[in-house]
């Protein structure tokens, strides 16, 4: 990773990070120069795209093969009311550049697979799951095991949300080891069907905004092996340990 350094109007831009002992202007200028991948700009990537973006990650890549509609603005807050009907990417790439235009936003508007995955996770540092899916999930846990790149990953539903960071090389788990298959379609509802608070999808998102920079700077305690489980109704946030399946088919020799 080339380093970058800081120019007058970075100083400014950035000054609240630069005076925390813990990033500075080394720790700056390595995101400047960090490439993160986001896939899905929806409740959790809206969130995540724009803290990373007004952090100065160098290089966003987006995902998504979806496009604006009236019902995601309740939670999808990179987009605005008048670009419903836009393809998604263009849309948060509007939305950046609004929030800093000297980050470069790469955009992919193709549904993540096990054909395509693994040209676009190499290219990046950190890969973000913002998916609404099991099978986009297992594709990136599988493929960021391959090239060992941190998976940080949440999920949603209704007022809920989990969150872990999944780096089985280190000795934690992966996605796999937390849910070895995926349930039966009727067992868990989707958003449309079993309705999310939107700013729990803020919340999350903004705590995978948070361990995502943690990972670039190698700052505090790693998510992995530990699963987060929001409870907005309660305002309760529980930790729970998760330990490596060592017979797992994705990880179980990683």
């Amino acid at each position: 990773m080339t380093m970058v350094e800081l120019n007058e109007h970075q100083e400014m831009r950035y000054a609240r990070h630069l005076i925390l002992s813990e990033v500075g202007e080394e720790g700056q200028a390595k995101l400047l120069a960090s490439r993160v991948l986001v896939v899905g700009a929806g409740g959790l990537g809206s969130p995540v795209l724009m803290y990373l973006a007004a952090a100065g990650v160098g290089t966003i890549g987006i995902v998504d093969d979806d496009v604006v509609d009236l019902s995601n603005l309740q939670r999808q807050i990179v987009h605005a009311s008048d670009r419903v009907g836009e393809e998604k990417t263009k849309s948060a790439i509007e939305g950046l550049a609004a929030i800093n235009p000297e980050v470069r936003v790469i955009p992919y508007r193709l549904r993540l697979d096990a054909g395509n995955a693994r040209d676009i996770v190499e290219a990046y540092d950190v890969v973000v799951d913002g998916s609404d899916n099991f099978a986009t999930r297992y594709t990136l846990n599988d493929v960021c095991i391959a090239l060992r790149k941190p998976l940080v990953a949440a999920s949603l539903l209704r007022f809920e949300g989990q969150l872990s960071t999944f780096k089985p090389w280190t000795g934690g788990p992966c996605y796999r080891c937390l849910h070895r298959e995926a349930p039966p379609r009727d067992l868990i509802p989707r958003c449309e069907e079993a309705g999310i608070l939107g700013a729990v999808a803020g919340v999350m998102g903004t705590l995978q905004a948070v361990e995502t920079i943690k990972e670039l700077l190698g700052l505090g305690e790693s998510l992995s092996g530990t699963l987060v489980m929001y409870d907005a109704l309660s305002t309760r946030v529980m930790r729970v340990k998760v330990p490596k399946d060592p017979d797992c088919p994705s990880c179980g020799r990683a």
